[in-house]
């Protein structure tokens, strides 16, 4: 493999760094592939042409699924050649198959840094600094002006989200176009967002909630209501078994609100990852 600052192999030891860590700064393309492989050594010199002429602005994480089992087993790469696209810890995009060139470049291209992220970067401190009508003025700005760069339009929805203005997140996501809607990132805010429905109309208080559980145990709608608050607070193995619980115990209540609360703290998760096969796996035990 050519040598480049932007390619690198990747093994257990130095995933955290490489590929979580990297891609807090920029996007990390990971190829799952292997020796034996003839599709993945074809995919090889296209991911290797794009990373040269895209200079840094994504980098190439190459995962050997032979010496790695443990990484493959993690993201449940059956089959290769894989690409997951990483984009702040999680991930972003995930490619079955070998790609042609204008394909990775039309996906590549939806997470690149642009002119326009300089602006998201604005709205992003102001909005952590408290005034979020300005940081939501100046996404709706940028996603006019650069309507090529959706992350202008995902930050306008995860800002809402995050601010509790559960109609201006609905309004923006109902907006999206559809393949922005059917991104991995875009499926995790919409589960936040239902999670801050669940608890937005005066919800009791986790207290509350833990203390009407401890009196009855079928009190679904408490596990339910309990299980927002903590997938909200970022306990989401505490989520993870209240809404296996109400699985459990009641597979029509709310319309089959545990398997669908399972499936969105999947979504929150990227749906990889230890605590997603394990949970997975109880939750299909349950249902069959």
């Amino acid at each position: 493999m050519t040598a480049s600052p932007n390619v690198f192999e990747v093994t257990q030891a130095s995933y955290e760094q490489l590929v979580i860590g990297n891609s807090r700064h920029v996007p990390v393309l990971v190829d799952f592939w292997a020796d034996w492989c003839g599709p993945c050594k074809m995919q090889l010199p296209v991911l290797l042409k794009l990373a040269a002429e895209y200079q840094g602005k994504f980098l190439l994480a190459k995962i050997d699924t032979d010496a790695e089992r443990g990484l493959a087993n993690l993201h449940n790469s059956r089959s290769i050649p894989t690409m997951k696209l990483f984009r702040d810890g999680h991930v972003v995009e995930e490619i079955l198959g070998a790609q042609t060139e204008s394909t990775l470049r039309t996906l590549l291209d939806k997470h690149v840094a642009r002119e326009s992220d300089s602006v998201r970067e604005q709205a992003t401190q102001l909005a952590a600094s408290g005034d979020v009508d300005t940081a939501l003025t100046l996404l709706r700005a940028a996603a006019t002006q650069d309507p090529n760069n959706p992350r202008a339009q995902l930050d306008y929805v995860r800002t809402a989200v995050q601010a509790g203005l559960i109609a201006e997140a609905e309004q923006a996501l109902e907006a999206m176009p559809r393949d922005i809607r059917d991104s991995a990132e875009l499926r995790r805010y919409a589960a936040l967002l239902e999670f801050t429905k669940r608890v937005a109309d005066n919800a009791p208080e986790r207290a509350t909630l833990e203390q009407r559980i401890a009196q009855n145990a079928d009190d679904l709608e408490a596990r339910d209501v309990l299980a927002a608050h903590l997938a909200l607070a970022g306990d989401t193995e505490g989520a993870l078994e209240q809404y296996l619980e109400i699985l459990r115990r009641d597979r029509r209540y709310r319309d089959d609100a545990g398997r669908k609360g399972l499936l969105a703290l999947f979504e929150l998760l990227g749906n990889s990852g230890a605590l997603v096969n394990r949970y997975r796996s109880l939750m299909f035990t349950l249902l069959h």
